[in-house]
């Protein structure tokens, strides 16, 4: 059955807002989006008003996924601050823990709004300071790789702009909701997964606002059943922006993975990924140096098209750990390609080899630290 623009604001039309009048009526509402069965719209609010919208944002969500027809919706609550304005408390997000002491002054901490995910025990996030660098190839087998290792692992693809996931995964299917209505991660390769690419075409552009960005990854962090998990692997979009620190502020982040080039340009970013996390208090387990090195399947004559070591010499310069080299192999692209991830395609190859070295490094930094 298809669904219809019209259908979906006579649904948000029953929906009452903090102003006293229909949500259709109240002007906040963005172009509303319906693809497939999958419906996409935000609610835009002064930020003084957020708190009291939250409700109304879940209202208006489930509203809409009552519709005949529609398989899956996400409203973003956006709030932008008037000039001059105080920064009231975000909406949605969980309260902070009450031994967290606030800053001198008496300015709340924005990390006083962390809260664990009930059944995870550690949150790991994978970054880059650039794309194009392999992140999410290598966060995909590195998930993998702490799975051989015995852990129960989950993957959250939150690059909200570019998600790979699904193509690295093969998964075509959309998550289904529980009976509290949390949408449930998909299964494969023994991971939990989840991605907002399971809800939007896979050619789609993404165009949001930061506001949007933040509460997506705040609704893929908290209304999902993640269930019992030892790690929970995040696949972050490139850069130092709203969704690293969203996440940062949202969970307590048991560390964070950079992954680089060796070429000047990519470790120049790396380091400002790095500082960031660094500047949130966020542990750094460590920096991998991805595209390392080629190495001919012919000839096996090795070259160095990126240069090689640079990721290595930088650990060592900040005085964090470097995790390990991995090469540019066409067998790694193509696994990815073909939705086969090579730690799950060729289990005893060297690739596979490499990644689970890898995370036998996080897995220990992990237990040094409690976490796990």
């Amino acid at each position: 059955m298809s669904v219809t623009q019209q259908q979906i604001r006579d649904s948000l039309a029953k929906v009452m807002t903090p102003r006293g009048v229909a949500l259709t009526q109240a002007d906040v509402l963005s172009e509303i989006a319906v693809t497939d069965g999958k419906v996409y719209f935000s609610i835009n609010v002064d930020a003084a008003e957020a708190r009291s919208w939250e409700s109304v944002r879940a209202a208006a969500e489930a509203a809409v996924r009552a519709v005949p027809g529609v398989t899956s919706a996400l409203a973003a609550l956006t709030a932008e601050r008037r000039p001059g304005a105080a920064q009231p408390p975000r909406s949605g997000v969980a309260p902070a823990a009450a031994h967290r002491p606030a800053p001198a002054g008496g300015a709340q901490s924005p990390m006083s709004k962390q809260a664990e995910i009930p059944g995870v025990r550690a949150v790991i996030a994978v970054a880059s300071g650039k794309g194009g660098v392999g992140k999410s190839t290598t966060s995909l087998n590195l998930a993998l790789g702490l799975r051989d290792l015995g852990l129960r692992v989950g993957l959250l693809d939150a690059d909200i702009y570019g998600p790979s996931v699904p193509r690295l995964t093969g998964i075509q299917e959309k998550p289904q909701l529980d009976d509290s209505r949390r949408m449930i991660p998909i299964k494969r390769f023994g991971l939990s997964i989840m991605s907002i690419g399971f809800l939007v075409e896979e050619e789609a552009p993404m165009i949001w606002r930061g506001p949007m960005v933040m509460s997506a990854i705040t609704q893929m962090l908290r209304d999902v059943d993640w269930g019992q998990l030892d790690v929970l692997v995040v696949d972050m979009p490139p850069g130092t922006g709203d969704a690293q620190l969203t996440l940062a502020q949202n969970v307590p982040l048991k560390g964070a993975v950079i992954v680089s080039t060796p070429q000047d340009l990519a470790l120049i970013d790396a380091r400002r990924g790095l500082a960031m996390f660094t500047k949130v208090n966020v542990p750094v387990l460590g920096i991998i140096e991805n595209m390392s090195y080629f190495l001919c399947p012919e000839c096996g004559t090795r070259s160095d098209i990126f240069g090689h070591g640079g990721a290595r010499h930088e650990a060592e310069r900040l005085g964090v750990p470097f995790l390990g080299e991995v090469p540019l192999h066409i067998d790694i692209r193509a696994a990815s390609d073909a939705g086969r991830p090579v730690v799950e395609s060729e289990p005893n190859g060297p690739h596979a080899g490499i990644y689970r070295a890898i995370a036998g490094q996080v897995r220990d930094r992990l237990k040094t630290a409690a976490a796990i």
